[in-house]
Order: structure tokens, then sequence, then C-alpha cells
């Protein structure tokens, strides 16, 4: 008797593409910080670890985390201290707005997801989701809406 492989729900390609975008996000937030000229010069073998332990970036990556995690209120709570800290790259502060974009479209609370897509766009003028972002059925629409070429 043969038994059928599955795929663990943790290890699913949706959950994996998510987490690969995580990675992704945090690894531009790392080189948009190293290059950022607001800062002060940083020696050149400055790591993940020395850039987390600045308040902003570090709840950025705590906000990510929690997102992936679909541990939303924590992950809401967590960007938004990012913001607040003064996140350095505009890159960096564009995605938590994209995040907490996602959040609040998919808690019904529509007005919110479009101000914080019009916050990205103002954090970063060259913000765009990508083409998988923007075909989602429930963040889709609203970011289209909101941020269509007029």
């Amino acid at each position: 008797m043969h038994s059928r492989a599955t795929t663990p729900p943790a290890f699913s390609s949706a959950r994996v593409a998510a987490r690969r975008s995580c990675a992704g996000i945090a690894l531009a937030a790392v080189l948009a910080l190293a290059a950022c000229k607001t800062m002060e010069p940083a020696p050149s073998n400055v790591g993940v670890t020395d850039l987390s332990t600045r308040p902003a970036e570090s709840a950025l990556l705590q906000g990510l985390r929690a997102y992936d995690d679909g541990q939303y209120p924590d992950a809401e709570a967590q960007l938004k201290a990012a913001l607040a800290a003064g996140l350095a790259a505009t890159h960096d502060r564009a995605a938590a707005h994209k995040t907490l974009a996602f959040i609040y479209c998919t808690s019904s609370r529509e007005k919110a997801c479009a101000d914080e897509f019009l916050a990205a766009r103002a954090a970063d003028p060259n913000f765009a989701l990508t083409k998988a972002e923007a075909g989602h059925p429930m963040w889709g629409p609203v970011y289209r809406r909101t941020l269509a070429p007029r």
C-alpha cells in the first residue's frame, strides 16, 4: 500500500512564496539602509543583525514576520511603531505602508487600505505592487482604484 505524499500546510506553495517575499523585502531593506545617504557612514561589513538593532528597522522586521505568521494585530502594531520610529529608507516606509494596506483590506477597512497605498506612494514615488499582488481579490481592486494613472 502506497501513501500519497502531501504538502503540510506550513509548506504550501503560497506560504513558501510569502516567506520568500518577506525575505526579499528584508534583504531589500538591508540594502536600502546600507545605501541610504541620510544615515551615518556604515562600515562595509554591516549586516542584518547590525541594522535590526535600530528601533524602527527592528519593528519593521518584527511586523513583517508577524504578518507572515498571520498575527495581524501584532503586525499592525509593529508596522505602525516602525513608521513612528522613523524608518530611514523610503523603500522600508513604502513596505510598511503596503503591508498595513494588506491588513486593512483583508479586515474590511477599505478607506484605511486606500490611505496606506497612497502613503506608500508618497514614501516612495516608484512604489508599485507586483503583478501577483495587484491581482489579489481583496486589495487589488482598492490598489487599482487608488493608484490608477489619471
